[in-house]
């Protein structure tokens, strides 16, 4: 029993580092009606970034914020002015095909002109280890999980709860009504790009001490974060939490009690399963839109 729930609670730290990285999928989806599929590449790249600012001798807070500015130029404003504008009009599937293709240029471009080695990440966390009831916890572990909970659930309000997080919605259901009413709609696109590319940031303080920094590291995440936010539902930012926080701990069990070679395949799995028997996902709502 004090293996299991080791394993469990391992897992659900896992588990929010994907959540983190599916709250991206949900909240593009959920405001900008768009799908990234270089979601992972966009954890790895301010990971890279937040190093260089270290190792220029930046201390890591000024690092993190210096990183976020520059991550929703690039990320955010860049990304959406250079490839989602010009192909938003011709509907999903150029988009899909775009960060699809993206994503493999990140990972070639970082690989080819920084380093294929892998590099070491401080972490946010002291290396600090509870013991509670003979199970062995980590702050780490501690720390992500509730940062990860903080980040989703105050996603969550500020779209429910705000007049801009109503209207980014608005926007994505519905372009044409929205800008009836009044709506600035590049703006609130825009929004939802900035916030997407800080939140990222956010994944790669979480991840990359455990991931290490290198070129790949999003392509598994990425993988990883899409099953989750479909698992737990694309159009809801808590089923990005539940779906992430599945895969994880499934994949912790699936690793000790099965065996480590079909670890990678659990999300698949659960994924395929999920898609037969409830296809918008476990806290996912049937929804129409109108571009």
């Amino acid at each position: 029993m004090t293996d299991f729930l080791q394993l469990f609670f391992s897992g659900l730290a896992t588990g929010g580092i994907y959540a983190l990285a599916a709250l991206g999928f949900t909240l593009l989806w959920q405001a900008a009606g768009t799908i990234n599929f270089a979601q992972g590449e966009f954890v790895m790249l301010p990971a890279f970034m937040m190093l260089a600012f270290i190792n220029m001798g930046a201390p890591f807070l000024v690092s993190f914020l210096l990183t976020c500015i520059v991550a929703t130029l690039v990320l955010g404003w860049a990304f959406k002015r250079g490839i989602v504008d010009p192909l938003f009009k011709f509907g999903m599937m150029p988009i899909v095909v775009a960060t699809i293709g993206l994503s493999i240029a990140l990972r070639n471009g970082m690989r080819a002109g920084y380093s294929a080695e892998a590099h070491p990440f401080p972490s946010l966390f002291a290396d600090k280890l509870f013991n509670l009831g003979g199970v062995t916890i980590t702050l780490a572990d501690v720390g992500t999980l509730v940062l990860a909970l903080l980040l989703v659930f105050a996603t969550q309000a500020f779209l429910q709860k705000t007049i801009t997080g109503r209207a980014m919605q608005a926007v994505a259901q519905n372009t044409e009504s929205a800008s009836v009413l009044g709506i600035n709609v590049p703006r609130m696109i825009f929004y939802t790009f900035a916030i997407n590319a800080v939140l990222a940031c956010a994944a790669a303080v979480l991840v990359t001490p455990t991931y290490l920094a290198k070129f790949d590291m999003g392509e598994s995440l990425g993988n990883k974060a899409f099953f989750a936010a479909i698992i737990g539902g694309f159009n809801n930012s808590r089923g990005a939490l539940l779906g992430g926080l599945i895969v994880g701990v499934a994949e912790n069990l699936a690793a000790a009690y099965i065996s480590p070679a079909y670890k990678d395949a659990v999300a698949l799995v659960i994924f395929m399963v999920v898609i037969l028997f409830k296809p918008q996902g476990l806290l996912g709502k049937k929804e129409e839109r109108k571009v």
